[in-house]
C-alpha cells in the first residue's frame, strides 16, 4: 500500500465526517515535499561534486617563477677570489659557488648590516651630531659637532662608504655602539646568517669579525628588499649636507660597476689589506634578478663583471608548470 493510501486510509478511519477533505490533506502533504526536495536540489552541497569539473594540482598552486637551466655552453671566467656564489634571487638557485660557506674577513660589506640595523631603529629625518671620535679607515670627511640627519649619513655608508658615518649611527644608538653591534649580531640570527659574526659596524678586521658569500648574498637580498636602502645603494653619485646646507659632501660610489654596466643596482664594496676586495652585487637584467658575492678577489669589479656575462648568457629561465593529474 503507498503513502498516501495509508495516509488516506488513516484519515478516512478517524474522520469519517471529513471524507472529502481527506484528498486535499494528502495533496498538501505531497505538495511540502516536493516543495522541500526542490529546495534540496537547488541548494548548494556542502562538499561539492568534481565529477565533472576537475581542478588540476598545478591549477591549485601559485604561478611558479622562472627557473634557470644551464645551458653549460659557456666557460667560467678565471677567478682569483677565495669565496664566490651566484643566486638566481627569485627561485633561490645558486648557479655557481667556490668556497660559499669559508668564514673570511668582509670588510667593509659589513655595512649592509649596518644600515639594516640603523633603517629598523632611526627615523630618516632624526638629527645626529658627529662626534670627536678619531674613525680609522675610509671616511667622508664628516667634522666633529656637524648635526646631520640619519638619511644623509646612509648615504655617506653605503655609497661613500664612511666609517666615520658607521661611527656617527653606531655611537648615537640607545647603549652605544656595543649595543648597536649586538643588534647587528641579533639580526644576522633573525636573517639566518649562521656563519657570520660582527665585531664592529664599520668592517674593521678583528679576529671574530667574519661573514660567508653566502651569508652576505643572504644579507644583500634584505637590503635591496628594502626601498629606502634599494635607492641608496644604486645611486652612482651624490651631495649630501648638514642640516644647515652649509657642510657638504660629495659621494661617489664606491661600486664602479653601479651605473656603467646594464642592470647593476648596488649593494657594496669592501676591502682591507687582509680581506682583499671584495663586492655584492645586485644585478637586474631581461626581468632577471641575481645576486654575486666576491670575496678576497684580486680584481673584484672584472671578475663581476665577467660573471654577470657569464650567468645570463649560460642560462635560460624557464616556467615549469607542474603536470595535470588525470
Amino acid at each position: 500500500m503507498s503513502l498516501s493510501a495509508i495516509i488516506f486510509q488513516s484519515a478516512e478511519k478517524k474522520h469519517s465526517g471529513l471524507k472529502v477533505l481527506s484528498p486535499l490533506l494528502v495533496f498538501s502533504i505531497l505538495l511540502s515535499f516536493l516543495a522541500l526536495a526542490i529546495k534540496i536540489v537547488k541548494t548548494k552541497p556542502l562538499f561539492p561534486s568534481t565529477s565533472n569539473q576537475v581542478l588540476s594540482f598545478g591549477e591549485l598552486l601559485p604561478s611558479p617563477k622562472p627557473y634557470p637551466i644551464n645551458k653549460e655552453t659557456y666557460f667560467l671566467p678565471e677567478l682569483t677570489a677565495e669565496s664566490v656564489i651566484i643566486v638566481d634571487v627569485d627561485s633561490a638557485v645558486v648557479l655557481y659557488q667556490k668556497n660559499a660557506d669559508l668564514k673570511l674577513l668582509p670588510a667593509s660589506t659589513t655595512k649592509m648590516m649596518t644600515a639594516t640595523v640603523v633603517i629598523d631603529n632611526y627615523s630618516l629625518d632624526k638629527v645626529l651630531t658627529v662626534g670627536n671620535t678619531k674613525v680609522d679607515g675610509n671616511t667622508i670627511k664628516l667634522i666633529p659637532g656637524e648635526k646631520i640627519i640619519v638619511e644623509n649619513l646612509l648615504y655617506g655608508l653605503l655609497v661613500g662608504s664612511g666609517n666615520d658615518a658607521a661611527q656617527v649611527l653606531a655611537e648615537n644608538f640607545p647603549g652605544g655602539i656595543e649595543a648597536f653591534v649586538s643588534a647587528m649580531n641579533q639580526k644576522a640570527a633573525d636573517l639566518r646568517l649562521e656563519n657570520t659574526h660582527f665585531t664592529n659596524p664599520m668592517g674593521l678586521d678583528e679576529g671574530n669579525h667574519y661573514s660567508t658569500a653566502r651569508d652576505l648574498a643572504r644579507l644583500a637580498t634584505k637590503v635591496v628588499g628594502d626601498p629606502i636602502l634599494a635607492k641608496i645603494v644604486s645611486t652612482p653619485e651624490i651631495t649630501i649636507t648638514d642640516i644647515s646646507g652649509e657642510v657638504k659632501h660629495s659621494l661617489k660610489n664606491t661600486n664602479e660597476l653601479v651605473g656603467k654596466i646594464e642592470g647593476v643596482k648596488g649593494v657594496k664594496t669592501g676591502w682591507t689589506q687582509n680581506a682583499g676586495e671584495c663586492l655584492v652585487a645586485w644585478v637586474e637584467k631581461e626581468g632577471k634578478k641575481i645576486v654575486i658575492v666576491v670575496l678576497e678577489s684580486k680584481n673584484r669589479f672584472e671578475e663581476t663583471r665577467s660573471l654577470i656575462d657569464w650567468a645570463f648568457n649560460n642560462f635560460e629561465w624557464k616556467t615549469i608548470v607542474p603536470t595535470s593529474y588525470p
